[in-house]
């Protein structure tokens, strides 16, 4: 019986669901709890993010507090809760940005330690909501401020120069040529439809053949939080799709369960989000060596060209599927600062000499 998109996403949440109730269990046992209240409100990779976080968290407590110096993290109680303060939360972040586990050494700047202070303040609040602790000392810490980066993302020349190298493969590796001949219809069909839609790399690999519709020019995809939706593509995405969907039997033998994906690994199975972004890493590599490109990257490519292409932030935000338009804003304001300094003599105070 042939699989769907929604099928393949629930594969999907089933392994994470698995791997969240394997991490559980190394977990103190309110943490169950936790993540059951939360469940109607978060995706499960969310919640699977916050257990590796607060895992952190508990080992942190575990090195640093004598009362759980010889104890494993199950052992960990509720009241312990009770018991933390303001400044206790601050020694946390602040041992974040540089700690040992195992012999290892982690360092995370200003993104990762918000992240988990996400987490450990969503705990927090859950089981101070749910009358299970007296204080919530997460309130009283300030989050992490981000500094603002440009966003990176491919110039148009860089655009056709790595669809250029994915139909060549000329600066490939002689290993790399080996296969070449038989995944490039598929390569340059993936990138161009991530770059030519702005779809993310999740929603590119559930795709699968009866999605796209040719009559209509769009492909139904699922978004986050198994949305459905229908993403509209142009001439050159279609072009692409078309011929690798011709050879697609003649190239790749997909196994029975994934005999519906759109795109197929060298292994005969969809392809994995994995294994795209290694694609993109190589062809990438090949285009430019002073951008780290990700087929997030190629997702702020897009972007960036719709919105210089139609000024239009609400559309943009649409398109790419923000549920927030000023999560949209605060990642192409750049491009504003563009507009403005263009238009900086477009009002005119006095007449100038000669007119």
């Amino acid at each position: 019986m042939a699989k769907n998109d929604k099928t393949y996403q629930a594969q999907k949440d089933k392994e994470i669901e698995r791997k969240l109730e394997e991490l559980s269990l190394e977990l103190p046992r309110f943490c169950k709890s936790f993540f059951r209240g939360i469940e109607p409100t978060t995706a499960p990779s969310t919640r699977l993010g916050y257990a590796y976080d607060l895992r952190i968290f508990f080992n942190f407590i575990i090195e640093k507090n004598p009362i759980y110096k010889n104890k494993g993290i199950r052992e960990i109680e509720l009241d312990l809760f009770n018991k933390l303060t303001r400044d206790d939360i601050e020694d946390y972040l602040h041992y974040l940005k540089l700690y040992n586990k195992d012999d290892v050494e982690y360092m995370n700047k200003e993104q990762g330690v918000k992240r988990k202070f996400s987490a450990l303040r969503m705990l927090y609040n859950y089981l101070y909501c749910h009358d299970m602790i007296d204080d919530n000392p997460t309130t009283k810490v300030s989050t992490p401020k981000l500094r603002q980066k440009e966003i990176t993302r491919l110039d148009p020349n860089e655009v056709a120069d790595m669809l250029d190298q994915a139909e060549s493969g000329a600066k490939l590796t002689k290993k790399q040529k080996e296969s070449h001949e038989k995944t490039k219809l598929r390569d340059v069909a993936l990138l161009t439809l991530l770059l030519g839609t702005g779809i993310r790399v999740s929603e590119c690999v559930g795709i699968n053949i009866n999605d796209v519709d040719f009559d209509n020019g769009c492909v139904k995809i699922m978004r986050k939080g198994h949305k459905e939706d229908i993403v509209y593509f142009g001439d050159e995405v279609e072009a692409a799709l078309k011929e690798y969907m011709e050879h697609r039997t003649e190239l790749f033998k997909p196994i029975d369960e994934d005999a519906d994906a759109l795109f197929i690994s060298s292994k005969n199975r969809r392809i994995s989000v994995r294994a795209v972004e290694l694609l993109v890493k190589k062809y990438a590599m090949l285009t430019t060596t002073v951008k780290h490109i990700t087929p997030h990257k190629l997702r702020s490519t897009y972007g960036t060209q719709l919105y210089k292409e139609t000024g239009d932030i609400y559309l943009v935000a649409d398109v790419l599927g923000h549920k927030d338009v000023n999560t949209t804003k605060k990642h192409y304001a750049a491009i504003d600062d563009e507009r403005r300094l263009k238009i900086r003599n477009a009002v005119q105070l006095r007449e100038k000499d000669g007119q």
